[in-house]
């Protein structure tokens, strides 16, 4: 038996607490890399990075049920509900640099929907923290299944990423996809198809 995963542990701070504690550290990586932060063009640049890295990493900070609320639905649908070409937006773990793309989520109702527009905000919370392509579609697809209990959840994820852009192998056309599929989308091909179908083809 595989160990249970243990809960992801966040130390909560106060939005006082929490203002520039990143921006003195970001004022000295700037030293290490030969720059001058008090220089015009830098003089701000630490409180600006420690802005931007609390907005890009806010996922840790918010609970998918405070963005659900009440926006689950009794509705007497079996069909296919998808959202396509959702944008999301992540840094990678390992070299916090971007990577970015569109996601497709799909599921079958079994007796309960999540309001239309919770989905992309669901993906929102995840891709807002330090990722893997593969753990982010994982845990969309997961929290869905979790929540409303479908006949099945699928995931499709298509980036970019700047880890293999902008350093490494420098490749700037490579895209990675990621799939997860969860319960009749795993189990039934013919579900699956029509889900892969569906989101190849155009609007």
């Amino acid at each position: 038996m595989k160990n249970a995963k243990a809960p992801l542990k966040v130390i909560p701070v106060s939005p006082v607490e929490e203002e520039n504690r990143i921006a003195p550290h970001v004022e000295e990586i700037l030293r290490h890399l030969g720059e001058n932060p008090q220089r015009d063009g830098l003089l701000r640049t630490p409180i600006r990075v420690d802005k931007a890295l609390r907005d890009l990493t806010s996922g840790y900070r918010t609970r998918v049920s405070d963005v659900l609320n009440s926006a689950l639905f009794d509705v007497d649908y079996d069909e296919m509900v998808i959202v396509k070409d959702i944008e999301f937006y992540s840094l990678c773990e390992h070299h916090m640099l971007p990577f970015f793309g569109k996601m497709h989520v799909a599921y079958i109702p079994n007796g309960k929907v999540i309001g239309l527009s919770k989905i992309p905000r669901i993906v929102d919370i995840f891709a807002k923290r330090l990722q893997v392509q593969e753990r982010l579609t994982q845990e969309v697809a997961q929290t869905i299944m979790d929540t409303i209990n479908p006949k099945g959840v699928g995931v499709v994820a298509t980036a970019q990423h700047f880890c293999m852009m902008m350093r490494g192998v420098e490749k700037q056309c490579s895209d990675t996809i990621t799939s997860t599929m969860l319960g009749c989308f795993r189990n039934n091909r013919e579900t699956r198809n029509e889900f892969l179908s569906l989101i190849r083809s155009q609007s």
